[in-house]
């Protein structure tokens, strides 16, 4: 729906502003463009804003060639974006083979105070921009709010608001690898996989234990392990203070989109760690597998978190995890 709309604004309402026609409907009415400045925006980018994501945006404005040319636009955001925040200096359209093709308007687009903006190098008197807003740590948990806008030669200017937009507060770490023996103690305080001695010096952080392991007739394979669950850590010495339990509920198929970056999923939300039940789990999860995840509790009832198992190696005794953490 997202692209169509797109594709609505970049192929249709463009035309419409830079030609002028009239046609006639089935029931008589006669259907006349608007001789002046126009604009449009749509946002594409779908599900939770979460920090360190961009929220993505098209921007479509155009004016008669009677009236003059475009020369510059912006985007002015209520919360200012982290450094990586652009607005395209192409303006993309969409070719016969349903590729998105970009040609250069202006130039490189900078940034100052909230402010993003692009000023225009040539004769354009249509264009579709893309915005980037990358949501910085100063945004989460709060609303944001976007006002485009564009001038033209002629000394007019059109604007378009967008928002408010809620950031969530949870938090999200991709791609940790662990290791087993290794790289296999888990903090979800800190988002992070230490190695023993590290587990060590942070014994009161360590949530979880990464394992491998391939027993004869035993099922157990992948494992995500409190360290307070022993007979769930076979041939495992802890390192010195490492005993915390948690809550522990494997899932499956839960595919979170930010997480998995699969074609499928769904999206993972502050509301679904909100009312998040797993009071009756154990304190252990085995036999996981790539695709699979798990909810965990923290023993301190301080975080919430849903680690998401992008992939195992069951010869190497590794897998690569991903984490959304929520704060109680």
């Amino acid at each position: 729906m997202m692209n169509l709309k797109y594709k609505y604004l970049a192929a249709l309402l463009i035309p419409l502003l830079t030609m002028v026609w009239s046609c006639k409907e089935e029931d008589g009415l006669t259907v006349v463009p608007k001789n002046e400045f126009q604009n449009d925006c749509i946002k594409r980018s779908l599900g939770p804003n979460v920090v360190g994501l961009d929220i993505e945006f098209a921007y479509a404005m155009a004016i008669p060639k009677s009236l003059g040319k475009i020369v510059s636009a912006e985007v002015v955001a209520s919360v200012a974006g982290a450094e990586a925040t652009y607005l395209e200096n192409k303006s993309y359209y969409t070719n016969g083979s349903g590729q998105d093709i970009g040609i250069t308007i202006g130039n490189k687009s900078v940034n100052a105070d909230g402010k993003t903006s692009v000023t225009f190098t040539t004769d354009t008197t249509a264009a579709t921009l893309r915005y980037f807003y990358r949501i910085p740590a100063s945004a989460k948990g709060k609303e944001i709010s976007f006002v485009f806008s564009a001038t033209a030669s002629n000394g007019t200017t059109v604007s378009y608001n967008m928002g408010p937009y809620k950031v969530a507060t949870m938090d999200m770490v991709l791609d940790l690898p662990v290791k087993d023996s290794s790289a296999a103690y888990i903090s979800i305080e800190d988002m992070a996989v230490y190695g023993p001695a590290q587990a060590a010096t942070n014994a009161s952080k360590i949530d979880l234990v990464y394992l491998y392991r391939s027993i004869p007739n035993v099922v157990f394979g992948h494992g995500l392990v409190a360290p307070s669950s022993t007979t769930y850590l076979p041939n495992i010495t802890l390192p010195a203070g490492v005993n915390r339990s948690a809550k522990v509920n494997k899932v499956w198929a839960l595919r979170d989109l930010h997480l998995a970056r699969l074609q499928y999923g769904i999206y993972i939300d502050d509301l679904d760690f909100q009312t998040l039940d797993i009071n009756t789990a154990p304190d252990y999860a085995i036999n996981l597998k790539a695709e699979s995840g798990v909810w965990v509790e923290t023993a301190d009832g301080k975080y919430r978190a849903y680690i998401y198992i992008n992939s195992v190696n069951n010869t190497g005794k590794s897998a690569t995890i991903s984490i959304k953490r929520y704060t109680l």
